[in-house]
């Protein structure tokens, strides 16, 4: 390439030196000199420019070529990538089903198991409530007939104490000498019958306490197991507890209770 650069120069060097033409601009060189500094020009430059005008000369068929190719990688990309977004948009699909029936499946357990948890649960409420009931229709049955007992006791000493006294007076009553000493006998004989009377009302009345007490303490028991196992239910199931807040009673219920304990205190007042 470097010969080139000197063969030019050389060139330029017998131009300028060259005679010139009267009344011209033209001027004489040596054609031989001239044509071998032309030829070596031509040996000189570079097989590449060959190969560059070759591709100049091919240009608009490989822009073409490489225009295609681009259209056919763009196209292949966008094939791959529409197969690659519905891959993955079946694989979320499935992935999201699988997900919905898991958490369906979850559910349902969960669902049985408070069931079967809420079923128990009442079941030993009930069975509690009706062991309550029936232990305070037994203690009420005692308690009333116990006082039922003692109170007729009471009215029979009584009325023998008076039949005793009434029986004395008149047998005094006959002896005039001890009328006021067997009046006094008589009215003794009825205050202590009185007396006696009061006491045995007075025991009557701390005995059925006691057993009204031993039936709260009974009852107290059962309703905080009941509490116990309502409290274990909501903690089980993750239900609101309600402990703080007590339901109402309903008024049948309060009505029924009301006249269970008026019959109960109407059977000891007898």
């Amino acid at each position: 390439m470097y010969r080139v650069f000197e063969a030019l120069d050389e060139l330029g060097a017998i131009v300028e030196e060259a005679r010139g033409v009267p009344m011209t601009a033209g001027c004489v060189v040596p054609r031989g000199d001239v044509l071998e500094l032309l030829d070596d020009v031509k040996d000189s430059i570079p097989a590449e420019l060959d190969d560059a005008q070759d591709v100049l000369d091919q240009r608009d068929k490989l822009l073409g070529d490489a225009h295609a190719h681009a259209e056919q990688a763009v196209s292949q990309a966008d094939a791959q990538a529409d197969e690659l977004v519905s891959q993955a948009r079946e694989d979320a699909d499935r992935i999201l089903s699988d997900a919905k029936s898991q958490a369906d499946r979850m559910v349902a357990e969960a669902q049985s198991h408070a069931s079967e948890i809420m079923g128990g649960a009442t079941a030993e409420a009930e069975r509690t409530v009706s062991g309550a009931h029936r232990e305070f229709d037994s203690v009420t049955g005692r308690a009333r007939a116990e006082a039922n007992r003692m109170v007729e006791a009471g009215n029979a000493s009584y009325e023998k104490s008076v039949a005793d006294g009434i029986a004395e007076q008149q047998r005094l009553v006959s002896d005039t000498e001890v009328v006021a000493a067997s009046k006094s006998e008589a009215d003794r004989i009825i205050d202590a019958a009185h007396a006696e009377s009061d006491r045995l009302r007075g025991e009557c009345d701390i005995y059925v306490d006691d057993k009204l007490a031993e039936f709260e303490e009974v009852l107290t028991g059962t309703m905080r197991s009941v509490s116990r196992g309502r409290q274990q239910l909501r903690t089980g199931a993750g239900v609101h507890d309600y402990a703080e807040h007590p339901r109402a009673e309903h008024p049948r219920a309060r009505a029924e209770r009301s006249h269970t304990v008026s019959d109960f205190e109407a059977g000891v007042a007898v």
